[in-house]
């Protein structure tokens, strides 16, 4: 199997398992008798894994997803240097594509959970037998990958290289994401609370919300290498970042499940290209190795998917959960400030050129 191909399969299978969590968020929240505050201490351990459903206290729920979590950043920079090395490699523009995979595994994984639900499955044992089903061909794919040199440690190992702060043009690109990655992690462990608590939604409806929003994800993540190369990275960007606020809005004054879905959809569309879109920025500035500030953008996105679900936890706890995903409208619009930090490196150096001249 090519190179490229092989970085996409393992894109697509890491988040099944994850997935198929996300639409039973509010099976275990009423399991263990949660309110959102009680939901939002627990999800501050990193809402990944497949074992975790097992707790049997906030505790323990608690720890599972935290001792989970601490493997997901090295995970995820892994994928984002693979995708980086099989483009370099192969000089194909892949990477908007890898997350496109990822997402259809995500979208995979909750209609899986969705399913589950309808059929009245307990939530531990669904997500155990999902994520044992996936253990055997994940492991066959990922053996396959070419062994070479780690970036990753390369880059933090170069002699003669002292630390440096990350750059202005590397903290703005951050800044950019955080506030999609929060938005991302948000919808992912709110949405169908958000659907059974405020719309009144019932039985698998619950989980569609995420399942389109999802897929609306994949599907503009699959487009967007050939929107990127027609568009440019900016206008792009900037259209999602309108079509995601937009989203929002009708979300938090949706007066039906139906109408709410729309709005999921459209913050999908709003969210999809924005992370690929980052990664291949921050891996093409020049002040540092590519793997360094991947690894450095890669630490901010998961702090925004962390930081996103308890933060509403909290302020749903006090006002309610449309005001708690209201504040989702404050990152998103700062998202879209920030879209011209995804201009090439190439391309900011023409500019300054042509500034100077014109000077």
């Amino acid at each position: 199997m090519p190179f490229q191909r092989l970085v996409m399969l393992i894109f697509f299978l890491q988040p099944i398992a994850f997935g198929s969590w996300l639409p039973r968020i509010p099976d275990v929240q009423a399991k263990l008798g949660m309110g959102p505050a009680d939901l939002a201490l627990v999800l501050l351990g990193l809402p990944v894994g497949t074992l975790m459903t097992f707790a049997g206290s906030m505790t323990t729920l608690f720890f599972a997803l935290m001792l989970l979590g601490v493997t997901l950043s090295t995970l995820e920079l892994g994928l984002n240097v693979e995708a980086d090395r099989a483009e370099k490699t192969t000089g194909l523009v892949i990477m908007s594509r890898c997350h496109g995979f990822w997402s259809l595994g995500i979208m995979v994984g909750s209609l899986l959970g969705v399913g589950a639900a309808a059929l009245h499955m307990p939530a531990n044992w669904s997500i155990a037998l999902t994520a044992l089903i996936l253990l055997l061909p994940s492991l066959l794919v990922s053996v396959r990958l070419p062994l070479g040199a780690d970036p990753v440690a390369e880059a933090s190992q170069a002699p003669g290289v002292p630390f440096k702060l990350p750059s202005a043009a590397l903290l703005g690109i951050c800044a950019f994401t955080f506030g999609i990655t929060m938005t991302e992690g948000a919808i992912a462990d709110w949405s169908a609370v958000y659907l059974r608590d405020v719309l009144l939604a019932t039985g698998a409806l619950t989980g569609l919300g995420y399942s389109v929003f999802a897929c609306l994800v994949a599907t503009g993540r699959f487009g967007g290498d050939y929107m990127k190369s027609r568009f440019g990275a900016v206008a792009i960007a900037r259209a999602c970042g309108c079509a995601s606020l937009a989203g929002m809005l009708i979300v938090l004054f949706a007066p039906t499940t139906t109408v709410a879905l729309v709005g999921f959809a459209a913050i999908g569309v709003g969210v999809s290209v924005g992370f690929p879109l980052a990664v291949t920025a921050s891996a093409g500035l020049t002040d540092r190795p590519a793997a360094s500030s991947v690894a450095i953008l890669t630490f901010i996105a998961l702090s925004g998917f962390l930081v996103g679900p308890p933060a509403i936890g909290f302020v749903a706890e006090a006002f309610g959960l449309r005001v708690g995903l209201g504040i989702l409208l404050v990152p998103l619009a700062i998202s879209l400030l920030f879209t011209r930090m995804l201009i090439p490196t190439r391309e900011q150096d023409e500019s300054d050129i042509t500034a100077d001249k014109a000077a």
